[in-house]
């Protein structure tokens, strides 16, 4: 079942919706489960620190709280501090994931290095330790094995 935490986030999800003009969009999906999760950052540019960030996600309750939890995991962060959010330290700030949607945080930490990535990508820059996403059309999670 369920954690009280992640029913909270559930119920009460924090910054949903959407930043106008956010300089990094990551846009991650799951075929399999049909969870799709939109993360926008606003990073500022002289200190890359993330002062802002919001989340759209059609999935699932434990999506919509491991996106939740996410972009308050990262607001005020360095962008090198949100590279270290796994889906591991998102699963323990909600106490926890039954194992069937452990995915979720999974998703929740590639949105955040989607973002990340999109925004290198705008500004030309290199973030160290960061890959690039492993492909843009949102499916490749089809062939893994949960």
């Amino acid at each position: 079942m369920y954690s009280e935490k992640v029913m909270d986030y559930f119920m009460n999800p924090r910054n949903m919706g959407e930043i106008e003009n956010a300089n990094g969009v990551g846009l991650v999906g799951n075929a399999k489960c049909g969870d799709i999760m939109k993360l926008y950052l606003d990073i500022d540019d002289a200190t890359g620190i993330i002062r802002d960030a919001k989340f759209k996600t059609f999935g699932c309750g434990a999506a919509v709280a491991t996106s939740s939890i996410s972009t308050e995991m990262v607001i005020g962060k360095t962008i090198h501090e949100a590279l270290d959010i796994t889906n591991r330290s998102v699963t323990e700030a909600l106490d926890g994931l039954p194992p069937l949607k452990i995915h979720c945080s999974l998703l929740a930490e590639e949105a955040i290095r989607s973002a990340l990535w999109d925004y290198a990508q705008k500004k030309g820059i290199k973030i160290e330790g960061l890959q690039a996403p492993e492909s843009t059309d949102h499916h490749h999670h089809l062939n893994d094995e949960e």
